[in-house]
């Protein structure tokens, strides 16, 4: 084993004076802030009860502006209604100006009293409208005049048919009621047939004579119907009448035709 030998220690150099030292150490930077300057020479102790002292302080004043706000709340509804924008405002804080700020007293902050929005005033009373009078009746209406009611259409004028088959059967069922045989027939048809060809509207040019029976003048038949110019029935009931007058019998007026040429 080799030696263990104690080795000496250097000697050390002349100590410095602490103020020699100090030179050479860097200078604390000096506060920027008035604050930091005002709180650089009080101790640590001093400098944590201030900064706690600020922060309550701080606290007591956003917990009395929120409570504020709560209470003003309400009020602040109503008027935001009728504000053209629909955001309601909000409390921004700059933390930065609050750190600036000194430090407020202990007297305790009261909150603000909510003023109560005035109760709206009562629309004053307007007079009822009076009734408008009632407008001066009418004059009566002048009665409608009755437009006169049209008169009745005339009839259409009958027109004379020409039936000399139905004119020989009608005058031969007239025969018995004159009391004249069926044989009278034979005479009666000679004769009309040489007057008229029994035909309503035959009409004789020289005389003026009508009809199947050759009334002269026409309006002789009347006596028997006022249709005599159109119907045979009227025609053959006036001649037959006039047969029996002037000659007795059909026959008896034949014979004076072929005689005479009239009857």
């Amino acid at each position: 084993m080799s030696d263990y030998k104690d080795q000496a220690r250097p000697d050390r150099a002349p100590k410095q004076s602490r103020q020699k030292l100090s030179r050479h150490r860097a200078k604390p930077t000096a506060p920027a802030t008035p604050w930091g300057r005002l709180t650089a020479g009080i101790p640590s102790f001093g400098r944590r009860a201030a900064v706690v002292t600020t922060a309550c302080a701080v606290l007591i004043g956003v917990g009395a502006a929120s409570q504020a706000a709560e209470h003003a709340a309400p009020a602040a509804s109503s008027e935001a209604a009728s504000a053209t924008s629909g955001e309601a405002p909000t409390l921004n804080f700059d933390k930065t100006l609050i750190a600036a700020l000194p430090a407020p007293t202990a007297a305790a902050v009261a909150p603000q009293s909510i003023a109560k929005p005035a109760a709206p005033k009562a629309a004053p009373k307007t007079a009822a409208p009076k009734a408008a009078p009632a407008p001066a009746k009418a004059a009566a209406a002048p009665a409608a005049k009755v437009a006169p009611a049209a008169p009745a259409p005339k009839p259409a004028a009958a027109v004379a048919v020409n039936d000399p088959a139905g004119a020989q059967a009608y005058a031969a069922g007239k025969l018995a009621s004159f009391g004249w045989a069926a044989d009278q027939m034979q005479c009666l048809k000679t004769l009309w047939t040489k007057e008229s060809e029994w035909r309503t509207t035959a009409t004789n040019a020289s005389s003026g004579a009508y009809g199947v029976v050759q009334s002269l003048p026409a309006e002789k038949m009347a006596s028997h119907g006022a249709d005599y110019r159109t119907n045979y029935r009227t025609q053959i009931n006036w001649g037959l009448d006039y047969v029996k007058e002037r000659y007795g019998s059909p026959c008896g007026a034949l014979n004076f035709h072929l005689a005479n040429n009239w009857y």
